[in-house]
């Protein structure tokens, strides 16, 4: 794979029905709804248009028009709309359409995504077809120790998808096909039968396989090299889903903020009050 990958982000509603969270916030759809002051998907697009290595940018959404002001205030020329189609592999291919491969594709939920994970990615995906992000669980954990429910267990340990994706070429978006059946195997792992095979279910259920061995037979069954990439940051496997996951988003996300805005000295200082277990800071 080489620099200038287009971005996919995949914003459009579910099956075409208002979220419960875009419903509790007043909004349309729930890339709009807002986390940590600003809609959902302009932290999305503020990572993207940041990171090295990614050229174009297409956001797939059914109503384009009411994404225009969001763009309009980002002031980037490299983001581009496309009007999403009823299901999420139809969208996905609608918008690399409208680009040219390699592709990083993610959803306008992934509002822990970073410039600095984005490059992680596509430089630990390099030279496969295609890629999938995780998390190890304890990264996940030390992120927020609420933020995610279900991990996938494989003999290496436990992991969290990232909902990010390298498609190296655009015969690789035929690995999109398995989330025809709505994805979310961690909650219904009936629809790796139909995406994966049935022995890959059995190694997936029981945690025969390790991470690796079980990508290895992800790609004999596809033709193609799919490989796990593991991110440094577990926050990036925290989407927004649900009230919970919001406020914990916006607790990582006001965390970083404060990082950010606090002078280097300080910063030294609380963690050798840390290191030293200072009762003030505990």
């Amino acid at each position: 794979m080489t620099s200038g990958f287009s971005a996919i982000v995949l914003a459009g509603k579910r099956d075409g029905r208002l979220d419960p969270l875009a419903a509790n916030a007043g909004v349309s759809h729930k890339c709009l709804v807002p986390v940590a002051g600003k809609p959902m998907l302009l932290h999305v697009l503020e990572a993207l248009d940041a990171a090295q290595g990614i050229g174009r940018i297409v956001v797939s959404i059914d109503t384009p028009e009411i994404i225009a002001p969001l763009i309009r205030q980002l002031g980037s020329g490299r983001i581009a709309v496309e009007r999403s189609a009823p299901n999420l592999v139809d969208s996905v291919f609608g918008a690399a359409n409208a680009s040219a491969p390699p592709f990083l594709v993610t959803t306008a939920d992934n509002v822990n995504l970073t410039s600095a994970s984005i490059a992680e990615i596509l430089a630990t995906s390099h030279g496969a077809g295609a890629a999938v992000a995780f998390a190890r669980r304890d990264r996940v954990i030390a992120a927020h120790p609420d933020g995610q429910r279900r991990f996938y267990r494989f003999r290496c340990g436990e992991y969290s998808n990232c909902n990010t994706y390298v498609l190296g070429s655009r015969e690789a978006l035929k690995a999109a096909e398995v989330f025809r059946g709505g994805g979310q195997f961690a909650k219904f792992p009936m629809r790796i039968v139909k995406a994966f095979g049935l022995l890959n279910l059995i190694r997936f259920r029981y945690g025969l396989a390790t991470l690796d061995g079980a990508f290895r037979g992800f790609s004999r069954r596809f033709g193609l090299t799919i490989r796990p990439v593991l991110v440094s940051d577990g926050a990036l496997a925290i989407d927004v889903d649900n009230e919970r996951t919001l406020h914990v988003a916006e607790t990582i996300l006001g965390e970083r903020g404060s990082a950010l805005r606090q002078p280097p000295q300080e910063m030294r200082l609380d963690r050798a009050a840390h290191r030293l277990g200072d009762p003030l800071l505990a």
